[in-house]
């Protein structure tokens, strides 16, 4: 069931926004389940409103398609052999690449929404758009640095996402992490040397409010960035974390810059059976599409 209130057919269109699945959760390393994220807040989103009150717009003015989910086995589960895994992630991250291997993001004016899914299945969507975006803004919401050097033998690891992306960054880009409230010592040491964290809400909004509005910025959102008493529904929850305001004051900054994409991900609907998180999820979702389709490029 695609989002509601997408466009009836599936297909790439200029100066849209696509959204696209990624049902994977292979190396996640405490609680998996996160693979289902894409579906369950598709299925909720025909009982959430179109309308935002927070940024006074629409959905139903708004021109993005639904392309389903990405190829891959979601049969996989903690028994699969390492192989199994890592050729799914491969076989899924090559069709993203394939599905807008004739695109131009920027000629084309295309905008696209990754859903997981674990962190791990950002990769493919940052690397694409820091091809396309030379000078490109990262921004990343977690309660987890994920700088690690790869985890539990998986070099692109839910962990290690972060780390993996950097791997392509040059001097034009920048990383602004915010929400992180775990991680090892050797992280929190790269990231206050490379000055990436911030350590308040101001300080964060601030930065983001200073990028200049022709710069392009991506965001990558896992979802356990927000405080478990609001988002219970995720894998791995950290105490401390931020709330549903604190998101839509980005958002609010967002709508006025060159925000070119985004993914979210780490919903795992499973694990909160009252459904709420799906709902929150979907909310989420439902403030970005707004701010992709917000201001002509």
């Amino acid at each position: 069931m695609p989002f509601e209130w997408s466009l009836e057919q599936p297909a790439i269109y200029r100066s849209a926004t696509h959204i696209v699945g990624f049902e994977f959760d292979g190396t996640a390393c405490f609680r998996k389940g996160t693979k289902s994220g894409p579906n369950a807040l598709r299925a909720v989103s025909d009982g959430i409103e179109s309308y935002s009150p927070y940024l006074d717009a629409d959905l139903e003015d708004v021109c993005f398609a639904d392309l389903g989910n990405l190829p891959i086995d979601t049969a996989i589960t903690e028994e699969s052999k390492p192989e199994h895994i890592k050729a799914e992630f491969e076989r899924a991250s090559t069709a993203f690449n394939q599905l807008f291997e004739n695109i131009s993001l920027v000629d084309d004016d295309v905008k696209v929404m990754t859903i997981g899914g674990e962190h791990s299945i950002s990769y493919a969507p940052i690397v694409r758009h820091l091809k396309e975006y030379p000078n490109m803004v990262l921004l990343h919401l977690d309660a987890h640095a994920d700088l690690r050097d790869g985890y539990l033998g998986y070099h692109y690891s839910h962990a290690s996402i972060i780390r993996r992306v950097t791997d392509h960054f040059t001097d034009a880009n920048d990383l602004i992490q915010y929400g992180i409230r775990s991680g090892t010592k050797d992280e929190y040491e790269w990231m206050k040397t490379h000055g990436t964290i911030k350590q308040s809400r101001i300080e964060f909004l601030e930065a983001v409010a200073a990028i200049p509005a022709d710069r392009p910025i991506y965001l990558t959102l896992d979802l356990d960035y927000f405080d478990p008493s609001f988002f219970p529904g995720t894998g791995t929850p950290e105490p401390g974390g931020e709330d549903f305001h604190s998101f839509v004051s980005l958002c609010k900054i967002l709508r006025d810059k060159h925000f070119i994409g985004c993914d979210v991900v780490e919903l795992s609907p499973e694990i909160d059976s009252t459904g709420n998180s799906d709902v929150f999820a979907a909310k989420v979702v439902r403030e970005l599409l707004l701010c992709l389709q917000s201001r002509d490029q």
